[in-house]
């Protein structure tokens, strides 16, 4: 459920009872200054996987070119001379076939993002500052050091008013219930599925994969067996349930589904992303344990996938590529974001004071993996012309640093704390503008975890700004720690879908967020 940002919030905080306080250190590290080789190695790997296809293509597209270019007679004298050369028929025969059954066999099926939801609640389930301080004070549970605190925190976080709380946390006291849990987790889905099914025209009958992820809120039977239930899907659907993997889990969810669509042939995949608040609320007062309360809301997104060939006219996306991180190997990462009972017993979710720097690790190795990928020629050879210098030489410089910019057109950065974001636009050199839909999803909608990518998204299209051939990144972190990109390719101009969550508000939007 928890991602990076809320550390940092509290960093600039301070709190001298958890070790709290700015420190250059514990703020997300200048990663790109530092690059391990074996990563990029890993992204190479990757790349030389499909030399073949990448190889074959262009020499059957001369073949093709040249053929064409052919007379009568020329098609008369290659064939007395293939008459009498019967073992060159038969070889150069042989390794065509072997190489297009080769190429069919083993290329990737696409697979194209139909349409998305997300979630939008409604106005009785707003939350803003006041409110939320004076429903923490009267519930008795937090003493005046800790509302301070939670005050500070929601000043600096850069959330706006008019985010979202469920309902058992409006009434004072809370009724954080199994039942109230399991009615936020029906309100939140069935909303987004009720809106996507509706939009798409896709029957539910017709959806051959499901795949739900919620990091805290496991019940009996699973989520994806509330949404089988609700909609009646059909009796051999494949359904998992993902749970415990933080707020990238979006994009594992979404890498789950586009390996089962590589196999199961002429179907639909629905990936469903959520967090549940309901009984996940902390009640205690250690500070790091405190931050999750101030910056998670309540969210959720529902996307449709297929490996359909007819799907791609109507289609709003291709999926391009999805590297996942993972830094769990590591004690530190492991424990960074960690659910635990404090010393009275009750149950929360602890930051530690080296999130920032962990996820910083997380992320240089997530995109110096990706950098082969995606980066142009140009970038890639600047970049290993430095790294070699310095390894093979010796030589003090300073590495060059790839422009992502030029591998993508939108980026969709975890609204996990505006700490992360700031850290995020600095260390990757990104203007204002590629950072908007992050922190106006922070500001509209909070901390939605593993959905929030979807509402950045959102909010790109609702600004009229996606243009066909366009990319999108979508980077994600979660607990474990993992950090998680997943990119997109626009396979038109895309308009947002109908009822989406920027629908009432997109007029207000940029606003200015005040940082302190």
């Amino acid at each position: 459920m928890y991602g990076a940002g809320g550390a940092g919030d509290a960093q600039e905080n301070g709190d001298a009872t958890v070790g709290v306080q700015i420190n250059h250190s514990r703020r997300l590290p200048d990663f790109l200054l530092s690059v391990k080789l074996k990563y990029v190695k890993l992204g190479y790997h990757y790349l030389i996987s499909n030399l073949f296809t990448l190889c074959l293509v262009p020499i059957m597209i001369i073949v093709f070119i040249e053929a064409s270019r052919m007379n009568p007679n020329d098609i008369r004298q290659l064939w007395l001379h293939l008459k009498y050369n019967l073992v060159s028929v038969i070889i150069c025969s042989a390794f065509l076939v072997f190489g297009s059954t080769v190429y069919i066999m083993t290329r990737p099926r696409p697979v194209y993002l139909v349409d998305y939801s997300c979630y939008r609640a409604p106005e009785n389930l707003k939350a803003p500052f006041s409110r939320f301080m004076e429903h923490s004070r009267l519930t008795g549970d937090f003493d005046e050091s800790s509302l301070e605190f939670q005050r500070k925190i929601l000043e600096r976080s850069g959330l706006g008013d008019e985010t979202y709380v469920p309902e058992a946390m409006h009434s004072v006291p809370p009724k954080p219930s199994m039942q109230a849990a399991r009615e936020e987790a029906e309100q939140v889905m069935f909303g987004a599925l009720d809106n996507l099914f509706a939009n798409t025209k896709v029957k539910p009958k017709d959806i051959g994969i499901l795949v739900v992820n919620c990091s805290l809120f496991n019940p009996t039977p699973s989520l994806s067996s509330m949404i089988v239930n609700k909609y009646k899907l059909r009796g051999n659907i494949r359904s998992f349930n993902l749970g415990g993997m933080g707020c990238s889990a979006g994009v594992i969810a979404i890498d789950l589904a586009k390996d089962l669509l590589q196999v199961h042939r002429n179907t639909y995949a629905v990936v469903v992303s959520t967090e549940n608040i309901t009984q996940n609320w902390y009640f205690g007062n250690k500070k790091s344990m405190l931050i999750p309360n101030c910056l998670f809301r309540v969210g959720c997104s529902a996307v449709l996938l297929s490996n359909k060939s007819a799907n791609r006219r109507k289609a709003k996306y291709k999926l391009v590529h999805v590297v996942r991180t993972h830094k769990g190997a590591d004690d530190k990462a492991f424990r960074c974001v960690y659910q635990e009972q404090d010393s009275a017993g009750k149950t929360g979710v602890s930051l530690s004071k080296d999130l920032m720097a962990i996820a910083g690790g997380a992320l240089k190795t997530n995109i110096t993996t990706l950098g082969p990928l995606v980066l142009p020629i140009s970038e890639q050879l600047l970049f290993f012309a430095t790294l070699v210098i310095k390894i093979f030489f010796k030589k003090s410089v300073k590495p060059y640093i790839p422009d992502f910019k030029l591998a993508f057109d939108h980026f969709c950065i975890h609204a996990g704390g505006r700490a992360v974001i700031d850290e995020l636009e600095k260390n990757l050199q990104l203007l204002p503008l590629h950072v908007e839909a992050s922190r106006m999803t922070l500001h509209r909608f909070g901390n939605t975890s593993s959905s929030s990518i979807w509402y950045e998204l959102a909010y790109t299209e609702a600004k009229g700004r996606m243009r066909r051939g366009n990319r999108v990144w979508q980077i994600a972190f979660g607990s474990g720690f993992k950090c998680n990109s997943a990119v997109w390719e626009a396979l038109r101009n895309v308009k947002p879908s109908r009822n989406g969550p920027w629908e009432d508000c997109i007029d207000r939007y940029p606003v200015k967020v005040v940082s302190e």
